[in-house]
């Protein structure tokens, strides 16, 4: 190493060499289960790495191919193409010939798009390439479905705060690390807790503390993290408190409050699309056919807080707050939805033959679409059909409520139960 050629970063030099070194995930690497059980079996698939930043998705990949004694190639979805994988097969054909096996390893891989990911499918079907992939987002969104049935999705979690705490004291004792620097306990304590579950964060600032001055106090851990410190922490005011508060004011009609709890967010560093999505959210939820203008308001809020960026981005978050404070409430719809779901997964009633689908003439002999009176053509029919499987014919799922533009929505459902045959009260 010379003047020219820094050191790697602390986090890069303190990384785990052994599966007993990573901290926390001891619901994967603990005895009994299952990424160990994998290793020790030396039957290892393809895999989905799926959890936060600084978890250990980098690590626990270099650690199975170094377990299995396999050769790694590593690639970045952001940079990478279809280019860099036909290189990394045909490395691993090379080395398929020689006996070994190859182990290629594709951080952020919910960015490559449904082409890229499907070129990797066949090489992963007949074993030439083992895949590892690392995301922060939900697989199940992000990942196409015939790679991830090819594959055992682990979800690591945000290590704890002693997880944390240990692995600060490790980087001040470790020859790797940051020996001879002295930290107080309550600096410690409070890296631990702004971490907020990422290792990489708290060993990065650990490293620009330690810059700052020979003794690492709170007040430096505090400069260290800058305008990145968080003011949201799990252990007080946390940010799941705090969408609760904003979400109960507007459920509530408190456009006052509503504006204060999505002030102390945006301030403390929130996510602005996350809480452009639980905005939404309310207006789904809590305002519904009381006002549907309010959903459309919400979702033009999120663009345009998506376009524009904060903070001026941010207004319109705050107008949408206010509107669905001030917006009459009703959550029928919600409740429905719920009653709904739980009756289609009790049993799987037939769909009634008369509303079966009848597009082929041998459909159409048995019976399928037969009796059907189609509105247009026959209202009073249409209306004196059922339409639920006869198991949960004058079943109730959706009430309407006396609430803003739902109180006329009550009066036509009422007469339209009267025409379906329905005499029970809205």
């Amino acid at each position: 190493m010379t003047l020219f050629d820094p050191p790697a970063p602390l986090a890069e030099r303190l990384r785990p060499r052994t599966l007993d070194e990573v901290a926390g995930q001891q619901h994967l690497l603990g005895p009994g289960r299952p990424l160990r059980r994998m290793l020790e079996s030396g039957r290892l698939g393809s895999l989905i790495l799926w959890g936060p930043p600084g978890v250990g998705k980098t690590t626990l990949a270099r650690l199975v191919a170094s377990y299995v004694r396999a050769h790694f190639i590593q690639l970045s979805a952001v940079t990478a193409g279809v280019k860099d994988v036909r290189a990394a097969v045909e490395e691993a054909e090379r080395r398929q010939g020689r006996g070994e096996r190859t182990i290629l390893f594709l951080d952020e891989i919910h960015r490559f798009n449904k082409a890229q990911q499907d070129a990797l499918l066949p090489h992963v079907e007949r074993g030439l390439l083992t895949l590892i992939g690392a995301t922060t987002e939900n697989p199940s969104f992000e990942v196409n479905p015939a790679l991830r049935s090819r594959s055992r999705t682990l979800v690591l979690e945000p290590l704890s705060r002693e997880d944390v705490r240990a692995l600060l004291v490790r980087a001040l004792t470790d020859p790797r690390g940051l020996t001879g620097v002295t930290v107080t306990e309550e600096a410690l304590d409070l890296l631990a807790r702004l971490a907020d579950g990422d290792a990489r964060r708290a060993l990065g600032t650990l490293e620009i503390a330690t810059s700052l001055e020979a003794t690492v106090t709170p007040e430096v851990v505090t400069e260290a993290f800058g305008r990145h410190l968080p003011s949201m922490d799990k252990g007080g005011e946390d940010f799941y408190n705090l969408i609760s508060a904003l979400h109960k004011s507007v459920r509530g009609s408190h456009p006052d409050a509503a504006l204060y709890w999505l002030a102390r967010m945006i301030a403390g560093g929130a996510d602005v699309m996350y809480v452009a999505r639980r905005v939404v959210r309310m207006a789904v939820e809590d305002v519904g056919l009381a006002d549907p203008q309010a959903i459309r308001l919400c979702v033009a809020a999120q663009q345009t807080a998506e376009f524009l960026g904060s903070p001026e981005g941010d207004l319109a978050l705050a107008q949408a707050v206010v509107y669905l404070a001030l917006a009459p409430k009703s959550n029928s719809v919600y409740v429905a939805w719920k009653r709904a779901l739980d009756l289609a997964g009790e049993a799987q009633h037939a769909v009634p033959v008369h509303l079966r689908n009848a597009p082929t003439s041998f459909m159409r002999s048995q019976g399928y679409g037969r009796g059907y009176a189609y509105y247009f053509d026959d209202p009073e029919g249409s209306f004196a059909q059922t339409y639920l499987p006869d198991e949960l014919v004058g079943t109730s799922l959706y009430e309407a409520t006396g609430e803003g533009w739902e109180a006329r929505v009550r009066e036509r459902w009422r007469k339209l139960r009267e025409l379906h045959g329905d005499e029970r009260e809205s």
